[in-house]
Formats: C-alpha cells, sequence, structure tokens
C-alpha cells in the first residue's frame, strides 16, 4: 500500500462529500468570527486539524499555542476498512464526473479564440481538462488490472490533461514516470505529510523516487507512476493536501512569507490570505471537491505572492499578483498596494510593475481584488502565442490606468463592499533583508525559528523523515518551506536550540542539511530536475 489507511477514514469520518484537501473557507464576506467556527467544527468532526486555519485568524492568540493545537504529528488510529473506502472513493468520483466543464465559464469570444488557439488550448477545448479528476483513477485501476498500459493513454492526457491532478510526465529519461507537484499554501507542511512523501516515492528507487522543495514553497514527488496514483492523491486528501489544479494552466502554489505569526517586524500575517485564495481557486463549492472548473481554463499559469514585511519573502516582484503590506497614509490602516506582471520566461524577463491600487487588508477585500484579477485574464488572456499569455501582455495591451479602471468596474459589479484606493507611499525607514537560516529569536518571549539548508530543494526518502522526526521533537511538528528551496523549524524553545543544532543529520558533519551553511552553500537556488 501507498498510504496508511487509517489515515483515509480521518477524511471518511467528516464527510462523504469529501469537504476539502485544506478546510473549506466561507465566502468573502464571512467575518472571522464564521472563520473560527468553521475550522473548530471541522476539528470536531473529523479529529482531524487543520495545519493552517485556526492559527491564521486568531491573532490575538499565541503562534505557538496554536501551532501546537492545529498540527499534527500523528493520526489517530482507525481500522482499515477497504469496503469504505472504496465507497467513498466512487462517490468522490461521482461529484467529480458530474461537474461542469472550465469551458461553460468562458463567453463566447473566448471560446471562439481557443478554437484557433494554441495546441494545447485545442487540447483543453477537445476535452476538458477537469475530466482528469475522475480518468486518473480509471487509468490506474486499468493499468493494475492489466487492462492498458501507461503508453496507451491519450497523448493529449499523458501531456496536457494529468496536469490538472498535478502529475507531469517525465517521459525523456524516466518515460511512464511522473512528477506530481502539490499546493501548499504558505509553505506549511507537517512531519505525517513528510513521512507520507517519503513512503510515496520509497518504492521508486534513491535515483527516481526523490522530494522537491520548490522556489514557490512547494512540495514535489518525482518518480510516481500511473498505477499508484489515485493512492497517492486519497492519501493527500487524508492528509489535509491536495495536487489538483498545481500545473499547466493553473494557478500554482499560494507563497507567502515563512515568518507568519512569529516575525517581530511582521505587518501582515500572510497565512490566512494564502488559505483563502487558494480555496478560491482550488475548492469547487458546489461539490465541496478540489478540482474548481471556474478557474480551470486560464490561458497561462498564474502566480500569486503574499509578502508579510519589508523582506518580502514572498519575491512578489517575479508573480503576476503582489501583495506588499503597506499602511494607509492617512489613516494608518494596513493594506496592500499591488504589483502585476511579474515573470520569467525563455522570452522575457518581466519585473512586476506598480498597479496604482491599495486595498485593504481584510479577506474580503484581497479574495475580491484577486478574483477581478482572474476573471479579466481567463476570458481576455492570449490563447494563441503561449509566449504573450502571461498576465503582463495583458496589462500592457490595456495601459495600467485603463487597466486599473477595468478591475475596479470587475470588482463594484460583485457588490461586496470593496474600495480601491491608490498606491499608499512605502516606508523609507532604512531597513536590512534578514536571514532565514540558522537561529533567530521570534516574537514569543523563549522561543526562536531555526532555519535549515536542503540543498537545491532535494529530499531523499531518508531525509524527508529525519525532519519529520525533528519537527516532531522541536517544533510541534511543524515544518515551513521557503522560497530559497530550505525549511525553517518555528516555535523552538530556547533550551531546545542547542539539542537541534547538535543533532546528526543538521549538524554539518557528513550531512547534505545543515544549519549553519557558508554564505555561498546557503544561497544556492535551482530548478532541479534535468535528470528527469
Amino acid at each position: 500500500m501507498i498510504f496508511n489507511m487509517r489515515n483515509f477514514l480521518l477524511l471518511l469520518a467528516a464527510s462523504i462529500t469529501f469537504s476539502s484537501a485544506f478546510v473549506v473557507v466561507p465566502t468573502p464576506k464571512a467575518s472571522t468570527s464564521t472563520i473560527r467556527a468553521s475550522s473548530t467544527t471541522r476539528a470536531a468532526r473529523s479529529a482531524r486539524t487543520s495545519f493552517h486555519l485556526k492559527a491564521v485568524v486568531d491573532e490575538d492568540v499565541d503562534a505557538a499555542t496554536t501551532s501546537s493545537a492545529h498540527i499534527t504529528a500523528e493520526s489517530e488510529q482507525y481500522e482499515d476498512n477497504l469496503e469504505e473506502i472504496e465507497h467513498h472513493r466512487a462517490e468522490e468520483k461521482k461529484l467529480h464526473a458530474g461537474k461542469v466543464t472550465g469551458t461553460s465559464f468562458l463567453p463566447e469570444e473566448t471560446l471562439g479564440r481557443l478554437a484557433k488557439g494554441s495546441p494545447v488550448e485545442k487540447a483543453k477545448l477537445k476535452g476538458d481538462p477537469g475530466s482528469a479528476y475522475v480518468d486518473v483513477y480509471e487509468f490506474a485501476r486499468k493499468i493494475r488490472e492489466g487492462e492498458m498500459t501507461w503508453k496507451e493513454v491519450e497523448k493529449a492526457d499523458l501531456e496536457t490533461r494529468l496536469k490538472w491532478v498535478g502529475m507531469i510526465h517525465r517521459g525523456k529519461r524516466t518515460p511512464g514516470q511522473f512528477l506530481m507537484r502539490l499546493k501548499v499554501p504558505n509553505g506549511i507542511v507537517n512531519s505525517d505529510q513528510m513521512r507520507f512523501y517519503a513512503d510515496s516515492v520509497e518504492k521508486y528507487g534513491t535515483d527516481f523516487g526523490v522530494v522537491d522543495i520548490t522556489t514557490r514553497q512547494n512540495m514535489q514527488m518525482r518518480g510516481i507512476k500511473l498505477e499508484d496514483a489515485d493512492s497517492v492523491i486519497d492519501g493527500l486528501h487524508a492528509r489535509n493536501q491536495t495536487s489538483f489544479q498545481s500545473a499547466l494552466d493553473n494557478v500554482r502554489n499560494m507563497v507567502g512569507s515563512p515568518l507568519a505569526g512569529i516575525d517581530p517586524l511582521e505587518m501582515v500575517d500572510t497565512r490566512p490570505y494564502c488559505n483563502i485564495l487558494n480555496d478560491l481557486i482550488t475548492l469547487d463549492h458546489a461539490t465541496g471537491t478540489r478540482g474548481n472548473p471556474q478557474w480551470g481554463n486560464l490561458p497561462r499559469k498564474f502566480n500569486i505572492a503574499v509578502s508579510g514585511s519589508r523582506d518580502d519573502f514572498a519575491h512578489t516582484d517575479i508573480n503576476d499578483i503582489g501583495l506588499q503590506p503597506c499602511p494607509h497614509a492617512v489613516t494608518g490602516e494596513m493594506g496592500f498596494n499591488l504589483v502585476l506582471g511579474g515573470y520569467m520566461s525563455i522570452k522575457r524577463v518581466a519585473h512586476s510593475i506598480d498597479s496604482k491600487m491599495w486595498v485593504k487588508a481584510d479577506l474580503n477585500s484581497v479574495n475580491t481584488l484577486c478574483e477581478a484579477i482572474l476573471r479579466v485574464f481567463r476570458d481576455e488572456g492570449e490563447r494563441k502565442d503561449r509566449q504573450k499569455a502571461r498576465l503582463m501582455w495583458l496589462v500592457e495591451k490595456y495601459g495600467v490606468d485603463d487597466y486599473k479602471a477595468k478591475i475596479i468596474e470587475e470588482i463594484d459589479s460583485y457588490d461586496r463592499g470593496v474600495v480601491v484606493e491608490d498606491t499608499q507611499p512605502k516606508p523609507t525607514e532604512p531597513f536590512e533583508r534578514r536571514d532565514l537560516l540558522g537561529v533567530h529569536e521570534q516574537k514569543q518571549k523563549g522561543l526562536y525559528r531555526v532555519g535549515i539548508l536542503v540543498p537545491v530543494g532535494r529530499l531523499s526518502a531518508t531525509e524527508c523523515r529525519q525532519l519529520a522526526d525533528l519537527a516532531e521533537r522541536y517544533s510541534n511538528s511543524e515544518i515551513r518551506c521557503t522560497v530559497e528551496q530550505n525549511v525553517l523549524l518555528p516555535n523552538v524553545l530556547e533550551a531546545d536550540v542547542p539539542l537541534l543544532l547538535a543533532e546528526p543529520t543538521i549538524n554539518g558533519v557528513d550531512t547534505r542539511m545543515k544549519a549553519n551553511p557558508g554564505k555561498i552553500e546557503g544561497g544556492v537556488v535551482s530548478c532541479t530536475g534535468a535528470e528527469f
């Protein structure tokens, strides 16, 4: 078995409709108290707490306490029940099969451009990418039962549609094996999840069965075979994670501050924003499942980052949407300046530009702003030339002022009370960006964060388990990823810091991972995977 069935029953106990891989976040108008009640109710129902929601809305509660209460290292023990799991899987497939298509949200003009668009657009038009949510289970079953091989999967499914379940075929050097990309809002994982990654890839050997931390605070498992995909997906969902809508023409992982909730210089706790935006994109409210057709047919990939301090650990300047915290010059109320259009590609490297927009730092405003930008991008973005299908090209087509007017018009049509103001002046006081590696004091007295180098983000199954053990021992099972492809253990007791640094898996003596690397070694970042 790829995953422990007892963990999967946790989800069944919560809801046969499989309400989320990340806990359902209310509509944008919901109050903080509603979000808090939602988290509490689900925790009571499922006996498994979300690793991210309660801590990010209870700003008046000590971060270390909420972290400990809401990050579970071990699942509660349930008896294996294959029949019940198969029944749930069947119900899940029914829900996915009954979903509307992504193309059903597109206006006629956009559909006409799809028909004349790139090969990828024509493939999406011929077969809706959302079909992968069901097809991946069928492919896995048929391959296991000898009814087909992976080579018989239609090319458009193999190379395009399966990316909607996060499966990217690595056919050049590892034919028949896939990279499976996840969704990890704000880069926060726990020990149980890390051990599951190790269990999932270990069977493929040390050369191909590895795990990557990405430059979007995300996790990727390499070597996955199609016949194992359904069990891996089920195991992720049982652990409040998903791989759905993580690749190709989808909104990628939500990047936030790795110091969220523990930073003495924090301006905004990025966790609630990453979570609500993740739900906006991937949660289908009609069925309560992951995989949202409303945003399932974008012109190209789309990146969103939320910064929590002047350090900009989220690297907002290279994202399509960058939310940079900034107080209002008159009222002092905290909000976000919006920067747009940053990206890197073969043809062009673009630094984000000032959108001339600022919104209050509340969930409704941020969610609504991003939804409006996505709607205009989805319906009006380039569909023929994929090199010109990123947001920056659409902004340049409009011009910044006209684009701003278009987005405000869209926001006003939602009638949610969101007000867009002009960009607010940034703080000008001297500031030096801080280091994420090594030992640093948190805003909580007596607690420390410890950043650990993971060279180019590559982890073996053994190293995944070693990190899980360290987190379980020292940081309430919480592990935070950074865009530099390293990890951070938060909420380490002051008395435990020397013990952690002396751990043989990170002490720098014949170890890849280390807490105090040199400047050069500690600064290396790489998009790994050429060998696959």
